[in-house]
């Protein structure tokens, strides 16, 4: 893309804003996002090829700086960080600083193991089969501050009260402030129903741009939390008896400029097409979490009766399934739909990614979900779950991993190098920290989502 932003508009637009460092960021198979600065006034021997970063990066785990066994990784090796120019942004938490997303290159082409190249390999993959992808993430998270007695939240409200509001306002407002001027649109705020827990939701955009907006979310929310004296989290559990932290992916299907989505004659409201991509997450959903919900910690989440979606089924405006239908006042049939098995441990382009795969696998081979759920299914017995093809999803990690290893579909997407690398940091997560209690989480990985 560095063909229609030359290096003296974009330098000069840099040094309009009174940016002296770029920073060039990477999210790595940990969910670690990183990144190398170049100063201003070096940029010119970096605008085309990028900064060089190790190879090992992408067999890095969430615990340590070193890479784990059977990654296909080792120090030795350089690839490139390039910079995506259509992705920089002036850094208003940050001030001197931009922010630009950077693809890995070796050899002058994309890197095998590359999780922003997969995510574009899908979106490609998506336009082959006629296909637009829109999509949006949807975060909760939890404000905390540090005192000598441990975390303690912001306060100690319950869902959507306006009393949170307002003891939360300036920082909130600082955020959406801080959005709001890197192109990244706030829809709607409201308090979740943990202490001190916030969801601010983004408006929707083009797949890619979608992920990209996450990463600057994460790095926004945490950054302005700092300013005032606070700790963001989105760690999925943070406390034994309150509620978790998911991250929602919400998604669309458009051809030339028209949602394909509804179908007011069709099951909730949704086009065959609709139906059949939803069909294929379903079918995938083991294996998918695994990219999904890819922390030992994600699992303390996913629970019956917790809106996290802890059975495999979809339905309309049905906050336990996994994949809810929302209706639409204006419209007599829906025109997207949720995601909610996620979390915001995922690598934004590996979760939206495997999402996007498993969907069209679901298109290609013509699926139909089954029947849509319409109560909580963790109500039901378990003899009628059976019968209506509603079954428990993996209750942690290591068998989300074990489902991934055996789908194909997947592990192609992702290509076996990607594939290999993200199962080695993962596993090696796993057999880390499988029989941790909950407080030696939340120690380590409290302030690395």
């Amino acid at each position: 893309m560095a063909e229609h932003y030359t290096f003296k508009k974009v330098k000069k637009s840099l040094h309009e804003a009174g940016v002296k460092f770029v920073r060039i960021l990477w999210c790595d198979n940990a969910n670690i996002i990183r990144g190398k600065a170049v100063h201003l006034e070096m940029l010119s021997h970096y605008f085309e090829h990028g900064v060089g970063i190790s190879a090992g990066e992408q067999g890095i785990p969430v615990m340590y700086d070193a890479i784990v066994p059977n990654s296909g990784l080792a120090p030795v090796g350089e690839i490139r960080l390039v910079p995506d120019w259509s992705s920089l942004t002036p850094l208003p938490y940050a001030p001197g600083h931009a922010r630009v997303l950077g693809n890995m290159i070796l050899d002058g082409q994309p890197w095998a193991f590359c999780p922003r190249n997969f995510l574009m390999q899908m979106i490609a993959a998506a336009k082959r089969e006629g296909l637009e992808i829109q999509a949006a993430f949807e975060n909760e998270f939890y404000l905390l501050r540090q005192t000598s007695e441990g975390i303690v939240p912001t306060d100690s409200t319950v869902f959507a009260s306006t009393q949170s509001m307002d003891i939360n306002r300036e920082v909130i407002d600082a955020i959406a402030d801080a959005l709001i001027a890197q192109g990244i649109p706030v829809e709607q705020y409201y308090p979740e129903s943990g202490p001190g827990q916030q969801e601010i939701s983004m408006r929707y955009t083009d797949a890619l741009r979608a992920a990209n907006w996450q990463i600057g979310f994460r790095e926004t929310v945490r950054a302005i939390a700092r300013h005032h004296h606070l700790t963001a989290s989105f760690l999925p559990k943070i406390f034994p008896d309150a509620a978790s932290s998911g991250c929602h992916i919400h998604l669309s299907l458009w051809r030339d400029g028209q949602n394909l989505l509804p179908d007011p004659q069709g099951v909730c409201g949704l086009s065959q097409i609709a139906r059949a991509f939803i069909a294929g997450i379903l079918h995938h959903l083991p294996a998918l979490m695994a990219l999904t919900t890819p922390s030992p910690n994600s699992y303390r989440r996913i629970r019956p009766h917790t809106w996290s979606g802890a059975f495999r089924c979809w339905g309309l405006d049905n906050r336990e399934a996994v994949v809810r239908v929302p209706s639409d006042p204006g419209l007599e049939s829906s025109s997207h739909f949720e995601v909610k098995t996620v979390d915001a441990s995922a690598n934004p382009f590996l979760a939206l990614g495997a999402i996007i795969a498993a969907g069209l696998d679901g298109v290609q081979r013509g699926l139909e979900p089954p029947n849509p759920v319409t109560e909580d299914p963790g109500n039901l017995p378990i003899e009628q779950r059976t019968a209506n093809g509603i079954d428990a999803l993996p209750t942690n990690l290591g068998e989300a991993l074990d489902h991934f290893k055996q789908n194909n579909i997947l592990l192609n997407a992702l290509n076996p190098k990607l594939s290999q690398a993200f199962l080695a940091v993962r596993q090696a997560e796993w057999e880390a920290m499988k029989d941790w209690e909950l407080d030696a989480e939340v120690k380590l990985l409290l302030e690395r989502y």
